[in-house]
């Protein structure tokens, strides 16, 4: 009975996951490694043509106010002739996906940031808020060039705060 009910807290703490009044933070953005024309799509979203790399970033989401926040340094393509480069991409868009699935899952929302700029060195950040927030279990955090997700936040962690620390 004991493991039962154990069992019964953790899986309803999951699917609170982020509520509101929840701070997810993921500690890394890390680039997508896909093989040259091989597909990984995220919530019904395609991932970018070949692998990418990044030095480092983050990314967070309080799912109370709304507020999002993402940097990503050497943002930068890993094979090709452009190699150590964004390549043509020239701007990014953080996007939040809830209630993860295939394209048309019920229940599955995709909210994005405004484009900003990446550098030549593969640096972008962004500060804002989105305009509503929803219910959201699993979230997951992508960076998209156009509508091919290249980095995604990775190790998530949560925190109920009244705050955007």
């Amino acid at each position: 009975m004991k493991l039962y009910s154990a069992l019964l807290f953790v899986l309803s703490a999951t699917v609170g996951f982020a509520q509101d009044g929840t701070v997810v933070r993921w500690s890394k953005i890390n680039g997508v490694v896909t093989a040259p024309g091989i597909d990984n799509p995220v919530g019904g979203i395609d991932s970018g043509a070949g692998p990418w790399t990044t030095t480092q970033g983050s990314a967070r989401v309080n799912f109370r106010s709304g507020s999002v926040f993402f940097f990503v340094d050497g943002l930068v393509l890993a094979s090709g002739n452009s190699i150590g480069t964004p390549g043509p991409v020239a701007s990014v868009i953080g996007t939040l996906v809830c209630n993860a699935g295939s394209t048309g899952t019920p229940g599955q929302q995709v909210l994005d940031t405004p484009a900003v700029p990446l550098s030549a060195e593969g640096n972008a950040q962004f500060s804002g808020t989105f305009p509503s927030i929803p219910t959201c279990n699993k979230p997951i955090f992508l960076l998209r060039a156009g509508t091919k997700w290249i980095a995604a936040g990775a190790v998530p962690t949560t925190s109920s705060t009244n705050d955007d620390n």
